[in-house]
């Protein structure tokens, strides 16, 4: 990308996922008047900011109230959390194909063995009891820990009330612990509302989410988790190896956090957030549908998932192309569109899936202008007039399959 810039080629980076957003002015606010905090923490986060995530996984997960601030661990990221959790773990991982580009090395770094749970199209690329089922059976280990991330990198999509039920089912026939990597159930804007995993297995799991997503902070790295009661031991294991590597997160960091995770403090601010998202995620839907690819509808966070299999005989005829990565590279260079390929998902490298995000606009003008939107009842038109960065790179992607 960087060298088709120098070229004076225009890029539209549709491959890196960062939130488009500003941090809330009332957490940056926070900051300022706490970055003079610098004493260690406790290594399992400050306790006023334990507290107010427990009251926060009730009141917007539906978690038990016997999930109590003792079982709230922060770190420097989610992406911290989740690998510790996994050092941490006595058992096989299940990951689904398609699966975050971090899971998995994570798990290698870790030592431990991994199963994939295959999902297709035809599925939704959602994980189903009959494929969980499979990959559980498949496995001679007596404890097992799936990581499913919902609403979903890379697809977009969410699970719903009764899948995630008939997921469970298995899990509990199976001894699976559930990590529920929510960090997108923020920025969920479909009808149904986010239904967290430690509401429908509260005794054998574990949620976690952070600032990256829903309020624009991926470089403040924050993350946190709720552990199931049972599960004890496990978080404590995690605080054991936090303590013998990153100590604490940075203190003006955690008393900031306190703000994003007050009641109600920011909930316009994420209504004007799912507001954007749901009309560009439905355009860039119907765009891409209506251009020939392959692709689920978008519920939750910032992506898409095409499929460009429909076009496979023409890339290969009048491209070369005959695996993700080659299409990606070719996309890039003759139209500008950056997307990652499908095989740094865990999809098979032949399949012609990539990863498309669509948070390339301005965010603070998107936000500005869907508050605007949301007091003078304007139409989805209104906004989209208002991001052209979208209707750019979806031009350059629809000119670039045309001419297959």
């Amino acid at each position: 990308q960087d060298e088709l810039r120098r070229q004076g080629r225009v890029v539209h980076p549709c491959g890196f996922g960062q939130s488009p957003f500003p941090v809330p002015e009332c957490v940056v606010h926070s900051l300022r008047e706490h970055a003079t905090a610098r004493a260690y923490l406790p290594v399992q986060g400050l306790p006023e900011l334990q507290d107010r995530v427990a009251g926060w996984f009730h009141r917007t997960g539906g978690v038990p109230h016997t999930w109590s601030a003792a079982d709230v661990r922060v770190g420097p990221g989610s992406k911290e959390l989740i690998f510790l959790v996994q050092m941490a773990f006595h058992g096989d991982i299940l990951l689904p194909s398609p699966s975050w580009v971090s899971y998995l090395p994570q798990a290698r770094m870790a030592r431990k063995s991994v199963r994939l749970v295959d999902t297709s199209f035809e599925t939704q690329w959602k994980v189903t009891p009959e494929s969980l089922e499979k990959a559980c059976s498949a496995s001679t280990a007596t404890r097992h820990l799936l990581i499913l991330n919902y609403p979903n990198n890379p697809v977009g999509n969410t699970y719903h009330l009764h899948e995630l039920e008939a997921l469970v089912q298995v899990c509990r026939a199976h001894n699976v612990t559930i990590l529920g990597d929510e960090i997108y159930a923020g920025v969920q804007y479909s009808h149904e509302p986010h239904h967290s995993i430690g509401k429908l297995y509260p005794e054998n799991s574990i949620i976690s989410t952070g600032l990256s997503k829903w309020a624009g902070a991926g470089g403040w790295r924050l993350g946190v988790m709720g552990f199931s009661p049972e599960l004890r031991p496990l978080a404590d294991a995690v605080a054991s190896l936090a303590s013998e590597t990153y100590s604490c997160v940075s203190a003006p960091i955690q008393w900031a956090a306190l703000q994003a995770f007050e009641p109600d403090l920011l909930d316009h601010y994420l209504a004007c957030e799912r507001l954007v998202l749901r009309v560009v995620g439905s355009h860039v839907f119907e765009r891409l549908q209506a251009a020939g690819l392959q692709l689920v509808a978008p519920e939750g966070g910032f992506y898409v998932f095409p499929d460009f299999s429909p076009f496979a005989s023409a890339l290969l005829e009048k491209k070369g192309v005959e695996n993700s990565e080659q299409l990606c590279e070719v996309l890039l260079r003759e139209s500008g569109v950056a997307l990652l390929p499908g095989s740094a998902f865990l999809r098979p490298a032949n399949e012609l899936t990539t990863r498309l995000s669509y948070c390339v606009f301005d965010g603070k003008r998107a936000l500005d202008v869907a508050a605007f939107m949301m007091s003078e009842d304007r139409g989805d038109e209104y906004l989209l007039e208002h991001l052209p960065e979208v209707d750019e790179a979806l031009k350059a992607l629809e000119r670039w399959l045309g001419s297959l």
